[in-house]
């Protein structure tokens, strides 16, 4: 599941006509770098879930037969339901078992194939980014994803498992409870990555991406 309902509005005036996942980093929309990557990894089943402009990003992409994928769109309306809230609403599309699920507005040269044999829920960690220093998460020595201390930062990035989600009130519901919980139980795990990520939520940030992607 690729999440791109958010409307993205520290971006200003640059997503005021069209949702941050369409904005071009090296040519290809945001949302399409990470069709490619999932692509090449071997995932060709792929829901998106729509809400700002999303009829846009749909006319965009399509079926997903160009990319070599199949997209099925789960449309939020107006506002959008936060990222639990959203995988929520999805669940009659993604099925019984565990999904991936993919932030479109990061850019990311993560590999998808070292979450397929995920046993548990797993998130991908980062170290802490500037614009995020107080972190979000610790990692204990046996891989299991701690409240304290918060040494890195969520990337947007994990395989999750419907039943995480099992009763869950329909509506708008962040992810943070939900992966709380799953901590006090002893079920989250993470995953560490060292590699390019970076989190596209500023007109800067979206220039550091472009510049790397020019690069490529």
């Amino acid at each position: 599941m690729i999440l791109a309902a958010g409307r993205g509005e520290r971006m200003g005036s640059l997503t005021a006509a069209q949702p941050k996942p369409l904005l071009d980093v090296g040519g290809a929309a945001l949302i399409e770098h990470h069709i490619a990557r999932l692509k090449t990894c071997g995932i060709e089943e792929v829901v998106i879930n729509l809400s700002y402009r999303g009829a846009q990003i749909r006319d965009h992409l399509g079926s997903g037969a160009r990319f070599g994928v199949s997209i099925a769109y789960s449309d939020e309306g107006e506002p959008p339901l936060e990222t639990a809230g959203g995988i929520a609403h999805a669940l009659p599309l993604l099925g019984a078992g565990p999904f991936l699920l993919v932030n479109s507005d990061v850019f990311t040269d993560f590999d998808y194939r070292t979450l397929a044999n995920a046993q548990s829920p797993t998130i991908v960690l980062v170290q802490n980014p500037e614009h995020n220093a107080r972190g979000d998460f610790g990692l204990d020595l046996a891989g299991r994803v701690c409240a304290e201390p918060r040494s890195y930062t969520y990337a947007g990035i994990g395989v999750l498992d419907p039943t995480l989600f099992a009763g869950l009130t329909p509506g708008r519901r962040p992810l943070k409870p939900v992966l709380d919980a799953a901590i006090d139980r002893g079920e989250l795990r993470g995953m560490r990555f060292e590699g390019l990520w970076i989190d596209v939520g500023t007109p800067e940030r979206l220039e550091a991406a472009r510049t790397v992607a020019s690069q490529e």
